[in-house]
């Protein structure tokens, strides 16, 4: 530990001298403005990422368990689809193919390409948890919705999704902590996040063990800080006795 040199992160990226402070001024800037600003690109990406892949995988979900084929078959399409390609691939697909036979994407930003990519690849996921937490209610709740007067639709929103929800926080507490680690994909795109600043940091100061270092660990604070925020919400929402599901 004695040869570890973490005066690293106050050198310019420049001139390579130790700047006092650690951060740079009049345009200069060190390794740990360029670290901190990787981390902003990352959260960026998988804080858009994640509300596409809620408000996409959500509505997927709830397709594939309406009583109408068409709408059930489009979304197991999706989720089969998005899920059986590997991420990286379809980061690609956005970046390199698709802007290709759309030439309306060419002129879109290489990190909205990244979020829509990512979100989508992780709605996939979603909606096969939301499926299955519709699914773990009893469809007694349905039947007495619809008895009761209440529209599919209505009765989807005031019965079924208020307790579905709730039953599916814990894998989405997952899902929310995968994707910032899933985030790193982005590098291959060119977007300067945690991941792409710990190659070309290393590279230049040959100091990878306290670059990786120091990337670890705000990839770990950043899951650490979504997976607590995610069981406080669970805590204030859970429902007393559906904490495993229900019967069918």
């Amino acid at each position: 530990m004695s040869n570890w040199d973490w005066q690293v992160f106050c050198k310019s990226t420049l001139e390579g001298e130790v700047i006092a402070g650690c951060f740079g001024r009049d345009g200069d800037v060190t390794y740990l403005d360029w670290l901190l600003s990787a981390w902003g690109w990352t959260l960026s990406v998988a804080v858009l990422a994640l509300l596409v892949a809620l408000v996409v995988g959500s509505l997927i979900g709830i397709l594939r368990t309406l009583p109408h084929r068409g709408w059930a078959f489009f979304g197991n399409a999706w989720t089969e689809l998005f899920r059986n390609i590997p991420l990286l691939v379809q980061i690609f697909l956005w970046y390199h193919v698709l802007p290709q036979i759309f030439p309306v994407l060419k002129g879109v930003p290489s990190f909205v390409l990244v979020v829509v990519g990512l979100g989508f690849f992780t709605s996939a996921r979603i909606a096969e948890q939301v499926k299955a937490g519709i699914q773990t209610l009893p469809r007694g709740q349905r039947y007495a919705g619809l008895a009761m007067g209440l529209t599919l639709g209505q009765t989807y929103r005031y019965v079924i999704l208020p307790m579905a929800f709730r039953i599916v926080i814990p894998p989405l507490t997952s899902e929310s902590m995968n994707i910032i680690k899933n985030s790193s994909v982005a590098f291959a795109v060119s977007i300067a996040e945690l991941t792409m600043f710990a190659m070309q940091a290393q590279e230049e100061t040959s100091r990878g063990i306290e670059i990786y270092l120091a990337v670890t660990g705000l990839y770990f604070i950043s899951a650490f800080t979504i997976n607590r925020i995610a069981q406080f919400i669970e805590q204030r929402v859970r429902v007393p006795g559906m904490v495993g599901g229900g019967g069918k």
